[in-house]
């Protein structure tokens, strides 16, 4: 059995696109642990994931897994077995997505890497297991509320520009790196106070709740299962919704909608928009937000460059990209001179 996806992503994609309705689940889970020997365990978890029909990205390390996946319903409870059968694993909490269409991944990737979620930091530094006091949505309504609280986005500025928890704090940043490296200095007035942190799913709050707490920072909590689990748990428990907009997600969906605000603008005209989407000129491939009547425009380009370039034959098209940067053909997470300015979102 191949170990490797051997079709080429454009092609599964389209088919993918292309398919009736599915019915398939996205989920998405992670877990520090270490891991002796995480070819061995990438490789064991490929073969199985493979037989259940499991679409998705999972990333494989020493210190752990980090996954978001797509499972055909039928197969649920197999791939619950699957997972369990781990000791490590053995009861984890698979946050299910809020909005799903069954076509959030075209193909399965496992990687193997240094880390399981790229965060600059030395692990021997500081102990990453001293993290901060999880706390779930009824608790998090409650902190939120306290006067004696500052709250702190934990994810990109792209994320937080399309939905984020009322009153937060929202770096300007493009990756996890960058905001534990701006996020002392942020809150560096704040040590006393109640430090309330999220991201999407949870994981990154792990290793900055326990960095924060090394870097001299009191009480500090985080939202257990991240903007997944809270939407969650106030539908199901009615409770008060302090997050407006969308939850935006590293899939096809690329946003899963929280609340009817629109919070963001579209970065070519301005009207109100939260639909991100990426340049169809594959050698730009540009992360932005458009709006269908800029979409239609352009015809889901950022600009008329790479407009012009996308109606050249394929041939010609592939020529143009030869020695470009491979980094350009992937998500673009910063922000392009010819788009409406990103404004810095501090707090609403």
């Amino acid at each position: 059995m191949p170990l490797y996806n051997r079709i080429e992503g454009r092609l599964l994609r389209e088919q993918l696109r292309a398919a009736p309705f599915l019915n398939r689940i996205t989920l998405s889970f992670y877990k520090y642990h270490h891991l002796a020997d995480p070819v061995q365990f990438r490789n064991e978890l490929y073969r199985k994931f493979l037989e259940l029909g499991v679409l998705g990205r999972v990333y494989v390390a020493h210190e752990g897994i980090n996954a978001q996946v797509s499972v055909p319903d039928n197969h649920l409870e197999r791939f619950r077995e699957t997972l369990y059968a781990y000791p490590f694993l053995n009861g984890i909490r698979l946050n299910r997505a809020i909005e799903d269409n069954g076509k959030s991944f075209f193909k399965l990737t496992i990687k193997v890497r240094r880390k399981i979620v790229a965060d600059g930091l030395d692990d021997n530094s500081f102990n990453p297991a001293d993290t901060g006091i999880k706390v779930n949505a009824a608790e998090f309504n409650r902190l939120a509320d306290d006067p004696n609280t500052v709250i702190l986005d934990m994810r990109n500025h792209y994320e937080s520009e399309v939905g984020r928890f009322k009153n937060a704090i929202c770096p300007d940043v493009d990756t996890f790196r960058e905001e534990l490296q701006v996020a002392e200095n942020i809150l560096s007035q704040h040590k006393n106070k109640n430090l309330l942190m999220y991201c999407t799913g949870g994981i990154r709050c792990e290793k900055a709740s326990a960095w924060l707490k090394y870097k001299g920072f009191k009480n500090v909590f985080q939202l257990d299962g991240g903007i997944i689990e809270y939407a969650r748990q106030v539908k199901e428990q009615g409770l008060e919704n302090k997050f407006i907009g969308k939850n935006f997600v590293f899939d096809e969906r690329l946003g899963e909608r929280i609340t009817p605000d629109i919070i963001s603008h579209c970065h070519q005209c301005g009207a109100p928009c939260d639909d991100h989407t990426n340049c169809k000129n594959d050698g730009c491939h540009l992360l932005f937000i458009q709006c269908p009547e800029c979409a239609e425009k352009y015809k889901g380009c950022c600009s008329e460059k790479c407009m012009e370039v996308i109606a050249l034959p394929p041939e010609q098209q592939k020529a143009i990209r030869k020695g470009l940067n491979p980094g350009r053909k992937v998500f673009k997470k910063g922000r392009a001179a010819h788009l409406i300015p990103t404004r810095q979102i501090t707090t609403s």
